[in-house]
């Protein structure tokens, strides 16, 4: 026993330039996209720069979440990135903490809502990856951490203040997801509810909405309403202003900075509306200690 615990900072993941056709492929279970889907898919890539930030993001939160674990237990965590749908993947950040000598592995997902269908699935990978090998232990979600709330409270408040006139209505946001994946028993509609109901009491909110955002592009149903709709139904001259809060994100990626800053704030523009979004928390040191805090947390209950 070496008294080592490893932790799997857990990531969607994103395609390197010029992998995306592959990339598509693997979220796609194997099967590769149509054209006209790659197409789509790469013009959203274009629109923000031609690639997603979120690998150097998720790094850059791993490394906070480990500098804060040294400084309360020096040597104690070893940190890994481990992505569903890119490099490095799940299963080799396992073999890498376990060639370290670790006791147990906790798995972060960098998501403060979770899901069977979403989040569920990587501590699925990461308990088969390790086998028996060492402990493993899931974090469930924890948009209700002491300390989550205050600190996107904080950033709701700067957004509103860059906007001028009435107080904004704000729409809080989370991935979407297929209702048949959330039909069958989970909370997750009901921890998006939550959390917007916190960070609206920490920052006195009291005009705003809750919807959804990034849905696939499936024949499936999913959850709703739309961030798209909700903007599109709103009347200018009651609603100047609005604040997009996408609680349910805590880097910036494609759903934020295309799916919001680009095709919502176009949106918003071309009906009158003003738009601001949340800055994202991305490695915030708050969030880095708040993220420590669930990982000590699960240590400790083990």
């Amino acid at each position: 026993m070496t008294g080592r615990t490893g932790v799997l900072a857990l990531s969607y993941g994103t395609p390197e330039r010029g992998d995306v056709a592959a990339y598509y492929t693997r979220i796609r279970h194997g099967r590769p996209p149509t054209p006209e889907q790659l197409a789509d898919l790469q013009r959203r890539y274009d629109a923000i720069g031609g690639t997603s930030p979120l690998a150097e993001r998720t790094a850059a939160q791993a490394t906070g979440v480990a500098r804060e674990l040294e400084r309360r237990a020096p040597s104690r965590y070893v940190v890994e990135v481990a992505t569903k749908y890119a490099a490095p993947s799940i299963e080799d950040a396992v073999e890498r903490l376990l060639g370290a000598g670790v006791d147990e592995i906790v798995g972060l997902v960098l998501a403060p809502l979770s899901a069977t269908m979403s989040t569920g699935q990587y501590h699925e990978r990461a308990a088969a990856a390790v086998d028996g090998r060492a402990a493993y232990r899931g974090i469930g979600s924890w948009w209700d951490a002491p300390g989550f709330a205050d600190l996107v409270g904080s950033r709701v408040a700067a957004a509103s203040a860059l906007l001028y006139g009435s107080s904004p209505l704000v729409l809080f946001t989370a991935h979407s997801l297929p209702v048949r994946a959330v039909e069958g028993g989970g909370d997750y509609a009901d921890q998006l509810a939550g959390a917007a109901a916190s960070v609206a009491a920490t920052a006195q909110l009291d005009n705003y909405l809750v919807c959804w955002q990034s849905a696939g592009r499936t024949d499936d149903a999913w959850l709703g309403p739309d961030l798209l709709e909700v903007l599109g139904g709103l009347d200018p001259a009651a609603v100047p202003n609005v604040v997009v809060c996408p609680v349910g994100f805590v880097s910036d990626h494609l759903e934020v900075l295309y799916d919001v800053d680009v095709e919502a704030t176009e949106l918003a523009r071309a009906r009158g509306i003003s738009l601001r979004r949340t800055a994202s928390l991305n490695d915030d040191p708050a969030l880095c200690e708040i993220l420590a805090d669930l990982v000590e947390g699960a240590t400790r209950s083990a």
